[in-house]
Parts: C-alpha cells; structure tokens; sequence
C-alpha cells in the first residue's frame, strides 16, 4: 500500500490518468516486484484497478514473505536438474523481501542445498 501511494504522490499530474499510471509503474519496481511485474502474463493488466489489484494479492494478501530459514533450507531434490534448483532458490529469494543478500552469499546458499554428489565435483 505504502509504495503505491508513494508512486502516485511522485507521479503528480500523470497519476490522474489511468493509463499514465499503468505504464509508469514498473519503473518505479525493483527486486521481487519488478521480477514479479514481468511475469504477469501478457494483457493481463489493462487498467490501473486491475494492476493495483494485482501487486496488493500478491504482495499482500496470503503471500507471506519468506526468511533466510527458508533459503536454509532449500535442497536439490533427487530428480531435479541443477538449474531448476538454481530457479528455485531464486524463487524464493525473490519472495525475502526484506533480505539482502550479495550473489557470493546467493552462491553460497545454492552450492550447500545442491545434491552431495554434485557438490563433491
């Protein structure tokens, strides 16, 4: 709530049109919300009601954001490949939306959830 508010201050005159406010707002997204803005398929927001909606259901309604415990906790599973797993850990970085992790930790959390043969290479 509190970042679209902020965008619509920001935005000024352009925030009392509907369709200034769509086509602006992913440049007001970094992290998880712009990786979740770009994964909205394609038509699927076509007025500012349905984005808004969209961005509070997901970051807000039953969405819980995720801990370091979680990334912890995270392990290859036995059928996966590789990169799914790295897909995965990812996915669920994206959802830490309070965390801050440089990509040597990322690395690190990856490389102690991958498979123990594969680790051993």
């Amino acid at each position: 709530m509190e970042h679209v508010n902020r965008f619509i201050i920001q935005c000024g005159e352009a925030a009392n049109r509907d369709e200034l406010r769509v086509h602006l707002f992913s440049s007001s997204l970094s992290g998880s919300a712009f990786t979740w803005f770009i994964s909205l398929p394609p038509n699927s927001v076509i007025t500012w009601a349905d984005l808004e909606k969209q961005f509070h259901k997901y970051f807000f309604c039953g969405v819980h954001e995720k801990k370091i415990t979680d990334l912890v906790r995270l392990k290859q599973r036995n059928d996966e490949s590789v990169e799914s797993f790295v897909q995965r850990l990812r996915d669920v970085k994206n959802k830490c939306y309070s965390l801050v992790l440089d990509d040597r930790q990322l690395a690190n959390l990856a490389f102690q959830g991958l498979l123990p043969h594969i680790r051993d290479k």
